[in-house]
């Protein structure tokens, strides 16, 4: 695995846990030689990783949107930092760039894109891992609810299990190296003819 997107908050969030998980991410990513992906701003733990890597040798290339790259929030240290139109634009390019995706603590829009990416994985638009790095508990609810679609039978088990979680980077990688994605889904059931 030579690069992982990374998606997580603009900002520190309430426990000073998350700046330690994503700066434990951050060399652990340099460490194994991975590429970090994101979102290409210097704030937040998004910030905060991308440091990280960067202090430790690392690579770290960002995907920022023009008119976020206007607001002067873009990180002036990266390896590479690529501007693009849309918030359409960069998910998209981080998703050409990166091999693995993770998510870390943040708001709506790290769930937006991790949910999007998730769902690309499910339908087959990609066979690339996805991860939750679940740093203190953050992410327990939205496991527990991935459980309960599950278990609704809105979330099939081969796609359940495709949702990778540990605590720690190095768990998290070790299970992103051991993934096989499921097959594509299909509305058609087993033994029934078309």
């Amino acid at each position: 695995m030579k690069s992982v997107a990374v998606f997580c908050g603009s900002s520190m969030g309430a426990s000073p846990s998350y700046k330690e998980g994503a700066i434990e991410l951050g060399q652990e990513l340099a460490k194994q030689g991975i590429t970090l992906i994101y979102g290409g701003a210097s704030v937040g733990i998004m910030g905060t990783a991308a440091d990280a890597v960067l202090e430790a040798g690392g690579k770290v290339i960002g995907v920022l949107p023009k008119m976020l790259q206007d607001r002067e929030i873009a990180h002036r240290g990266l390896t590479e930092l690529i501007v693009v139109n849309s918030m359409h634009e960069r998910k998209t390019k981080m998703s050409e760039l990166a091999e693995g995706f993770i998510a870390l603590p943040g708001g709506p829009g790290t769930m937006e894109e991790f949910f999007e990416i998730f769902t690309w994985a499910q339908l087959g638009l990609h066979g690339k891992p996805c991860g939750i790095l679940n740093i203190n508990g953050y992410f327990d609810l939205m496991l527990q609810f991935f459980r309960h679609m599950n278990e609704q039978q809105f979330l099939q088990d081969k796609y359940a299990s495709m949702v990778l979680a540990d605590t720690g980077p190095a768990g998290l990688l070790d299970k992103f190296r051991a993934y096989q994605p499921p097959s594509v889904k299909t509305y058609i059931k087993e033994g029934s003819q078309t």
